[in-house]
């Protein structure tokens, strides 16, 4: 089936089985290898997108179900003149990454948190992030991470304390 849909502010046309997932057009036509994935269950969150501006789990969409459709992974999230995003910045600052494998679904889940709520304070942040496994950080860096960059933190060490 032939599958429309933009990509990152790209327009894209891709020839797909109807049981391909989201996430096999992403990683394998598309080469975006950034979004993970995890469990095939939509249990992890390591394959999280935006689409049409909500964050779903790719793996649970089919591609044919995003027909027409405005979908970000994580190599679309930076600003044009930036290597990262300030959430990739303040999760780096903070070490709130360790193998990786969770941070791609972690910083879309997070881009929206922060569209919802500008401000969240720590239980309203593990909160929305329960749909992402994590286990190496413990969650406590992501916390620091997203803390210190909605109260302004703008060293590493400010990051860290």
């Amino acid at each position: 089936m032939r599958t429309d849909l933009t990509v990152n502010g790209e327009q894209v046309t891709a020839d797909v089985e109807p049981r391909v997932l989201l996430v096999d057009l992403l990683r394998e036509t598309l080469g975006l290898t950034g979004t993970k994935v995890g469990c095939d269950t939509g249990q992890c969150g390591s394959c999280v997108v935006k689409l049409n501006n909500r964050t779903v789990k790719s793996c649970a969409v089919l591609a044919v179900q995003a027909q027409g459709s405005d979908v970000v992974s994580v190599e679309g999230v930076n600003p044009p003149d930036q290597a990262l995003n300030p959430i990739q910045q303040a999760l780096r600052d903070a070490h709130g990454t360790q193998c990786g494998f969770c941070t791609p679904g972690m910083v879309i889940s997070l881009m929206e948190l922060l569209e919802v709520n500008p401000k969240p304070d720590e239980q309203e942040i593990r909160t929305w992030l329960t749909g992402n496994l994590c286990r190496c950080t413990g969650y406590n860096p992501v916390v620091r991470a997203v803390l210190d960059l909605v109260n302004g933190a703008q060293t590493p060490e400010e990051a860290t304390r």
